[in-house]
């Protein structure tokens, strides 16, 4: 047997392998790179661990949401240029009457905020792709007033907001809130504060440590109770707090419920517990009790005037604003009806700079 003679020409787009014991000519193709990576290759990659979730309605129970929104880095610097966001988490029954100010207010900061929207499961938004609000309700579930769930909502909110790393401050809202400055003042006002605004006060007398059960202790006792308005600003390592606790949690479940009102009670004891010394002790939402009652007042058309922002809000003394008196007390306020919407509007950029 002749042996075979293989000529291989440098430069060629194939060889031709010649067998001398037949006429046969072998042609091989060349193969090009694939374009194809394999998926393991992709999600190394950092920026798949931490881009915020493109659609927000997952399919994940609240189980499963708390724990993915349990992940926290533990070295304090990052290794990529982030831009800190502030979460507005609205907690509302269906539609937002007010979105045309909100709309206004956002407007020019898109890389600096994220909305949330947490509403009746039943509801559906029709809100343009245009809009702020387009896509922005998480998977939701029906929160009672005065109830456990009205912290749960409140909980899943703050859950869905964490699994943005970008969010650094989170703000509970709803429907019938509004802003009292423009975006930038009030974005620098929470970035540059040292304490996260949560009112958490000992209240003596029937509707404080009267509501206290004392099936709460060992994990709380009366003497740990407190109480606070419902509406918080919080930076994200209470938010965090506040999504994974496990132990005071079951106690206000099962111990406080109506005339124990859970959503005033439950955060302001675990966070002054746990953090007292990061709590501002006061909330940044303004609300009117003068009229009595479980509610507070309600602001419609008439009411909406340059004055009445002046008198009922801007000129209320001062306050402690990372431990200096300041005179700027509130950036946020409620309630207003839908009716307000239009006045609201025309002395927007007058009263509220935007």
């Amino acid at each position: 047997m002749q042996s075979r003679a293989v000529a291989m020409e440098e430069g060629k787009e194939a060889i031709a392998v010649r067998a001398t014991q037949s006429n046969c000519r072998i042609l091989v193709a060349p193969v090009a790179e694939s374009n194809i990576r394999p998926c393991f290759e992709e999600s190394s990659r950092l920026w798949s661990w931490i881009r915020p979730p493109s659609n927000l309605l997952h399919t994940m129970n609240d189980s499963e949401l708390f724990w993915r929104a349990s992940f926290m880095p533990r070295i304090k610097t990052y290794p990529f240029k982030r831009k800190p966001k502030i979460a507005f988490m609205f907690l509302t029954k269906g539609p937002l009457p007010l979105a045309p100010l909100w709309e206004r207010f956002f407007k020019g900061n898109e890389d600096k905020y994220s909305i949330y929207v947490h509403s009746l499961p039943s509801y559906h938004a029709d809100f343009p792709p245009t809009s702020v609000f387009y896509q922005r309700q998480i998977p939701s579930q029906v929160a009672e007033w005065g109830m456990m769930s009205m912290c749960d909502a409140e909980r899943r909110l703050l859950a869905n907001a964490l699994l943005d790393i970008s969010n650094e401050w989170f703000v509970l809202l709803s429907e019938s809130c509004i802003p009292l400055q423009n975006f930038s003042i009030i974005y620098l006002y929470l970035l540059r504060s040292r304490y996260s605004f949560v009112g958490s006060f000992d209240e003596p007398g029937p509707y404080g440590r009267g509501r206290y059960n004392e099936n709460m202790a060992p994990e709380v006792n009366l003497t740990q109770w407190r109480k606070g308005a419902q509406w918080f600003e919080v930076n994200r390592k209470l938010a965090l707090d506040i999504v994974v606790d496990t132990k005071y949690y079951p106690k206000f479940k099962d111990f406080c419920r109506p005339a124990c009102y859970v959503d005033e009670h439950y955060f302001p004891t675990m966070l002054a517990i746990q953090s007292a010394h990061l709590l501002a002790n006061r909330s940044l939402t303004w609300v009117d009790w003068s009229r009595g009652g479980a509610h507070p007042a309600t602001f419609g058309r008439a009411d909406i005037t340059k004055e009445f922002f002046k008198k009922k809000i801007n000129d209320r003394g001062t306050c402690f604003y990372n431990n200096q008196p300041s005179s700027l007390c509130f950036l946020f306020a409620r309630k207003f009806a839908p009716s307000a919407l239009e006045p609201l509007l025309d002395l927007a950029s007058k009263v509220f700079g935007f």
